[in-house]
C-alpha cells in the first residue's frame, strides 16, 4: 500500500510540472502576442524590439521544457545513477585485477 501511495505522490508531483510548463507556455504566447501589437501600434515594425522579448521568453520556455520533459543531454534524470553505476563497476574491474 505504502509503494502505491508513493507512485501516486510521484505521478502527481509530474503532472503538476507539466501543467506549470504549460501554464508559463500559454502565458509567453500571450505576452509575446501583447508586446508584438504594442510594437506594431507604436512604429509599424521599424524597429522590431519585441523580437528581444521573444528571444528571452523563447530561451526561458526551451530551458523548462528540458527539465519537464527531462531531456538534458549532460545531466538528464538518470545521470546520478548512471554514473554511481559506472563507478562502481570500474571499482570492481580494478579490484579483480589486483
Amino acid at each position: 500500500m505504502e509503494h502505491r501511495e508513493s507512485k501516486y505522490l510521484r505521478a502527481k508531483e509530474r503532472v503538476e510540472e507539466i501543467r506549470k510548463f504549460y501554464f508559463s507556455l500559454f502565458s509567453s504566447i500571450f505576452v509575446i502576442l501583447l508586446v508584438g501589437g504594442i510594437n506594431y501600434y507604436l512604429n509599424q515594425w521599424r524597429h522590431p524590439w519585441f523580437l528581444w522579448v521573444v528571444f528571452g521568453l523563447g530561451i526561458s520556455l526551451v530551458s523548462k521544457a528540458f527539465k519537464t520533459f527531462g531531456y538534458n543531454a549532460f545531466f538528464g534524470r538518470n545521470w546520478e545513477q548512471r554514473k554511481i553505476r559506472e563507478f562502481m563497476e570500474e571499482e570492481d574491474h580494478r579490484d579483480r585485477w589486483k
